[in-house]
């Protein structure tokens, strides 16, 4: 009887141990199989690496372009009275250069004709000789000849009561001066440009203040993006109204100063020529009065 009681006691402690080792398995199956699914999932994510890498090592660089709202051409982009301010700034800008660069030129002309009349014309034998040995448009030409045509005959009967000393003078400072009228010529264009220019500017920097205020006010909020624009069209007006009339004040004053220079050679050319002309006017009419005698 003890015998069947162990025997019992003893299958039922087996089957005791089966169920709960079964239990605990069951239990530890779930867990173990998320831990393998990335081992077998990482075979196949190799791949897929090894395929990005090569692309990863050659960078392709792409340049982005980003428009400027408010830059110099924003200015071009406004409405007519800005389109007009520009023009005519552009307009004076271009004259005032065109002056300046001709006016350079013809001076170094005038500076050159007068080496070669010191040169030449002095070396002559009488003054139709040495005016001839100038150039055609020399101004030292136009006054030699001028003096020339003073001597020779006066036009018109009351012209011939006027003594021949102050008729020559006469003829000789009038050619001084319409060559000294044909060297200021521009230059009232750049005196007008170096005083204006910057009230136009002005005018450009006042009406991008007013679109400036139009715009936050339609706006209904003082936003940067709302004023940036009409704002920095304002002061580009006022910075290329000085552009052009900075230039043209200085080249103004340097070219009234280098007139000033030439026209120093000429009047004493022409003093020279008046003084030659009298005299040989003077020898002359001595030499028929003692003819005549």
């Amino acid at each position: 009887m003890k015998n069947r009681i162990s025997i019992t006691l003893t299958a039922l402690v087996a089957s005791l141990v089966m169920s709960a080792s079964a239990v605990c398995f069951a239990a530890d199956a779930p867990a173990a199989a998320p831990d393998a699914a990335p081992a077998a999932a990482a075979p196949a994510a190799a791949p897929a690496d090894a395929s990005v890498a090569p692309a990863s090592a050659t960078p392709v660089e792409t340049k982005e372009t980003v428009d400027n709202p408010y830059g110099l051409e924003a200015v071009w982009h406004g409405d007519f009275i800005s389109k007009g301010t520009l023009i005519i700034l552009s307009i004076m800008s271009m004259g005032s250069w065109y002056i300046l660069i001709t006016k350079l030129i013809d001076q170094f002309k005038l500076n050159t004709q007068a080496d070669e009349a010191k040169k030449s014309f002095w070396k002559a034998s009488s003054v139709q000789s040495g005016a001839s040995k100038l150039k055609e448009g020399s101004p030292f030409r136009y006054i030699a000849e001028s003096g020339i045509k003073a001597t020779q005959h006066q036009d018109g009967l009351l012209l011939e009561r006027i003594d021949l000393n102050e008729w020559v003078t006469m003829s000789i400072q009038r050619a001084v001066e319409k060559i000294q009228s044909r060297l200021q010529d521009g230059l009232a264009f750049l005196a007008t440009v170096g005083s204006t220019a910057p009230f136009i500017g002005l005018f450009g920097t006042v009406w991008g203040i007013y679109n400036a205020l139009t715009a936050i006010g339609i706006a209904g909020q003082a936003s940067i993006d709302k004023v940036a624009g009409p704002v920095g069209e304002a002061l580009i007006m006022t910075a290329f109204g000085l552009f052009v009339a900075v230039p043209a004040v200085l080249g103004y004053n340097f070219l009234v100063r280098r007139n000033k220079s030439s026209m120093e050679e000429v009047r004493a050319f022409s003093a020279d020529v008046h003084l030659v002309l009298i005299s040989g006017a003077m020898s002359t009419a001595g030499h028929e009065t003692k003819k005549s005698a």
